[in-house]
């Protein structure tokens, strides 16, 4: 599996996207520096997406933030070309999905590609198990191998025995276990999500974010996931990109969004952020020397600082030591600096 997902890696280069007749006269506008709404004022067109660079490793989850209206839906529908740039490049494993010619674009979205929406998208006249094979049937799998996939993902999303029944009589959110199911049968190694989960109920939604991380564990495709809820950004992702206006604002890891957010903005949306949940205690450790003793309770450098302090108060200590792969001690950390890091700062602390 994991060989599948070699080269699939996504490079998003200079991508801007405006809506209007003959946009691509009014790029050069935007680069020196038009704004959105002076392009929508004096030219009646819209600029959906200005100068996009982003990189996606392959076998990860990248997560794509923003609020309604800041273009990250119009982002991932130029991965597999749903929407046509008005400039830039998108290369996926060395290609240009841009210059593909229709037969070649047919190819890469049959193959390369599988998406899941945010409204399920599931066909109502087919039960679960046509639903899941739909995409191999397009391919022209052999009936025998489409049901095999397709009984196999169905089971790993926990629908096993709901095979034969149809959208209409499961809730949302097996409705949307099929949507995944599909979409991993179709054994493409990119899956783009657009606000998969938004329209399911919180604790459902939790639950579905855990069977895709379970899920990404043993498949390790390259993801691309929308949403405009900071915390499911933070919890999936890997890495994450925060949008505004059509722009990236600011994207790293969740770590370094909520440690170092890169302005007033960002400050704002990761105020309320769980810390404990997001933060590792590799960046508030200590760094150990050899002389630094090593401490009753050890654990990983990527534990959460939740993770750390329940590790400290189930045993009654006040000092952890953080070991690498090998069991070699490489910081220590104490409770007290653990509960400090998860305090959010004040505001003009915020970038300390």
């Amino acid at each position: 599996m994991a060989e599948a997902q070699q080269g699939s890696g996504i490079s998003i280069r200079n991508l801007y996207k405006i809506f209007g007749h003959n946009a691509a006269a009014y790029v050069d506008l935007v680069k020196q520096g038009m704004s959105k709404a002076e392009l929508n004022q004096k030219h009646g067109h819209v600029l959906g997406l200005k100068n996009i660079n982003i990189e996606m490793p392959g076998g990860g989850i990248f997560v794509i933030m923003g609020l309604s209206g800041s273009g990250k839906s119009t982002l991932i529908r130029h991965i597999n070309r749903l929407i046509d740039p008005t400039s830039g490049e998108v290369i996926v494993g060395g290609a240009d999905v841009v210059k593909m010619n229709p037969r070649e674009l047919q190819e890469f979205r049959r193959h390369k590609t599988a998406m899941v929406f945010q409204k399920f998208a599931l066909l109502p006249h087919r039960n679960v198990l046509e639903n899941t094979v739909y995409g191999l049937e397009i391919q022209g799998v052999p009936r025998a191998r489409q049901v095999e996939q397709a009984m196999r993902w169905i089971e790993r999303v926990g629908l096993k025995g709901f095979e034969k029944k149809y959208p209409n009589q499961l809730s949302g959110g097996m409705q949307q276990r099929v949507g995944l199911a599909r979409a991993l049968t179709n054994d493409a190694p990119i899956l783009l999500m657009d606000e998969a989960f938004s329209a399911l109920d919180p604790l459902i939604r939790m639950d579905m974010q855990t069977v895709l991380l379970d899920l990404q564990k043993e498949i390790k495709k390259t993801i691309v996931f929308i949403t405009h809820d900071l915390d499911e950004a933070l919890r999936l992702g890997d890495r994450v990109a925060i949008l505004r206006d059509g722009e990236v604002i600011q994207q790293g890891t969740a770590q370094d969004i909520v440690l170092q957010p890169a302005d007033g903005y960002i400050a704002n949306f990761v105020k309320e952020v769980n810390r404990g949940r997001v933060i590792k205690v590799n960046a508030i450790m200590q760094p150990a020397n050899g002389e630094t003793p090593l401490a009753p309770i050890q654990t990983s450098a990527d534990a959460t600082l939740d993770e750390a302090a329940t590790l400290l108060a189930t045993a009654g200590q006040q000092q952890l030591s953080i070991v690498d792969q090998s069991g070699a001690q490489i910081g220590t950390v104490d409770l007290q600096r653990i509960v400090s890091a998860m305090v959010t700062p004040a505001a003009g602390e915020a970038r300390a």
